[in-house]
């Protein structure tokens, strides 16, 4: 039988900002914020004080009640990510890496099978001596769960570890359906958003074991090709190993960008950060040697009460070449996107990418060869002296985000420059 366990560093983000300040993040009220952005910015991680206080991760800060007294720190994801590479050189202290699985910067999946005999150690034992570890070397607190398989480890420690004194919870099949078959609500459980948890109640199924009994072709019509998964999980079933994980490789590549505006932006506004956004994600397609077939946009607007506005286009030919990119999605956006209202967020994504393929290359492209040169030359440059070595005149306009998107790591402040 295998054993995984799963850890997590608690409020991960705020947690080493608190250890960095030589504060508890146990005792001190902490939010990682970009709070020049207004107070409408969304916390990035609260501090585990804050959210015994009733602050949940995630919020904007005017969430935040006006009585608690908090320390607001800017982003700093660089720091945060040399963080975790710390702790992933803890793992293996005592993990191969191959039976290591990083699930995310604050979660990483362990098979600790063949290790227990090793060290002479039950599982639980195991994860006690890594969490000391790291908290003996960051001053970051960790929870962890253990399970028969990566889904039964991933629910104890999502459901039941926090509320455990030792921060440790672990799960079989057998205990699973004792203790969480009749669990509510749904949306606790991993894979379950709340909207799919509101389309399952609809049909009267509010916990695992009714999902667990419920007619597949209902399943299907909810999950789609996920069923078979959704039935498994509702039965403690998950026959994916971290093996299997590492071994799989997807059929096809995806390329896509999203930007939460740093206000509310204009229509014509937002069509600036759209072609800043296109060739950023041109620039990615080229540098991966793919072509995309078509580009999806996605418009957000401020007005939640507005329905968000989707538009798609399909290439003559396929193309990473950002100049066509830039002015085919200006075309799509002025004819398609309706200006209702001021604009909040926007996604592009390219469509049906494919490897480039040299040999097939001819004057019937729609680009030629100085067209590329001049692509190649730019990446050169921009990859040697960085993103901002090179920019287009719109990227100086007022409503541009792209200067300053290009100084951050997954869209936050890297702190480097702090």
């Amino acid at each position: 039988m295998k054993t995984y366990i799963i850890i997590d560093l608690k409020s991960f983000y705020a947690s080493a900002e608190c250890v960095a300040l030589g504060l508890d993040p146990f005792k001190s009220d902490l939010v990682v914020a970009d709070t020049s952005r207004g107070q409408g910015t969304v916390c990035l991680a609260v501090s585990p004080h804050l959210k015994a206080k009733g602050v949940r991760n995630r919020c904007r800060l005017y969430e935040i009640p006006k009585d608690i007294n908090y320390i607001a720190v800017p982003p700093r994801m660089q720091y945060y990510i040399n963080c975790a590479a710390q702790i992933y050189g803890i793992y293996l202290k005592y993990i191969a890496k191959e039976d290591i699985y990083v699930y995310s910067i604050d979660e990483a999946f362990i098979d600790i099978s063949d290790y227990m005999n090793f060290y002479n150690l039950d599982a639980k034992s195991m994860a006690k001596m890594i969490m000391d570890d790291i908290f003996k070397s960051t001053g970051i607190t960790a929870t962890c769960g253990i399970g028969t398989n990566l889904y039964l480890a991933k629910i104890a420690l999502d459901i039941l570890a926090k509320h455990n004194p030792d921060n440790i919870a672990y799960l079989d099949e057998n205990l699973y359906k004792q203790q969480l078959w009749t669990h509510r609500p749904l949306s606790d459980f991993w894979r379950i958003g709340k909207q799919t948890q509101k389309k399952l109640e609809h049909y009267g199924i509010y916990c695992m074991k009714d999902l667990s009994i419920a007619p597949f072709a209902l399943l299907e019509k909810i999950f789609g090709i996920d069923a078979d998964i959704a039935l498994d999980h509702a039965n403690g079933i998950e026959p994916t190993s971290i093996a299997d994980i590492k071994a799989y490789k997807p059929s096809t590549k995806s390329f896509c960008n999203s930007e939460i505006l740093p206000r509310d932006y204009e229509y014509h506004e937002a069509l600036t950060v759209l072609k800043e956004m296109c060739e950023n994600l041109s620039l990615r397609l080229f540098n991966k040697n793919y072509k995309a077939n078509g580009i999806t946009i996605n418009i957000i607007f401020a007005d939640k009460n507005l329905p968000k506005q989707r538009a798609s286009l399909s290439f003559k030919n396929p193309t990473n070449i950002a100049n066509f990119i830039i002015q085919s999605v200006e075309k799509l956006y002025l004819s398609k996107v309706k200006n209702l209202g001021t604009i909040r967020q926007i996604f592009v994504s390219a469509n049906n990418v494919t490897k480039e393929n040299f040999k097939q290359e001819s004057l019937f492209d729609e680009f030629d060869s100085k067209e590329k040169s001049l692509q190649t030359a730019i990446n050169s440059i921009k990859e040697k002296f960085g993103k901002n070595a090179i920019l287009r005149a719109i990227d100086l306009l007022p409503e541009a985000t792209a200067k300053d998107r290009n100084e951050k790591i997954g869209g936050h402040k890297s702190g480097e420059n702090s």
